[in-house]
């Protein structure tokens, strides 16, 4: 008998007010944006303290969503999503800025902690594990003695913001080849610094 897949969730994390928009630590809503951009849809509704929206590719369907409950309390969101859909936890994928990778880095990985990274962190509280697939996307490091906490509530700036849309780029490809192809594909082929 045929059994309907379950959807992917793909998450964005982010703060929603307008003045955080451009912040590196939005990166991850700017990465949803583009995927959104090029998949043709737009986040209209709001549901379970989310923006969302659900497309369709090939067999599959994807619900992307930007939770709205600011960054350290991002995991009421997913896992709100998690129970209502009964989603594995293979299906769920978590794009966020980190100031661990160089800028024009990405990286996917399976699980892991929260390195410091509020929202990764409430979403591990609420799941009650760290094992779901997640893509870090490189800010990197605060010059000088810039706090951590200052730096990515900036404005990208400089070469990084001309940059900015080829790495959303290429994220948005990494999330639709994790979707087509499964995790340890698209690891194997956006694990790297990327080529422009």
């Amino acid at each position: 008998m045929f059994r309907k897949s379950k959807p992917y969730l793909i998450v964005g994390l982010g703060n929603p007010d307008r003045e955080y928009r451009g912040n590196r630590h939005n990166v991850g809503y700017m990465v949803l944006d583009r995927l959104a951009e090029r998949m043709e849809t737009s986040f209209s509704r709001v549901k379970m303290n989310a923006l969302m929206t659900a497309v369709r590719r090939g067999d599959e369907r994807l619900i992307l969503i930007k939770p709205q409950t600011y960054m350290n309390l991002s995991g009421q969101a997913v896992s709100s999503f998690v129970r209502f859909y009964k989603l594995p936890l293979e299906h769920i994928l978590v794009v966020y800025d980190d100031v661990d990778l160089p800028f024009e880095t990405l990286r996917l990985k399976p699980d892991g902690g929260d390195a410091g990274q509020k929202g990764v962190r409430s979403i591990i509280q609420k799941l009650g594990t760290q094992e779901f697939p997640r893509l870090r996307v490189g800010i990197g490091r605060p010059p000088g003695r810039t706090p951590v906490s200052n730096y990515v509530l900036q404005d990208f700036s400089g070469s990084d913001k001309e940059m900015l849309p080829f790495v959303l780029d290429q994220a948005a490809s990494a999330v639709l080849h994790f979707v087509d192809h499964g995790l340890e594909s698209a690891m194997t082929l956006y694990n790297q610094q990327p080529t422009r």
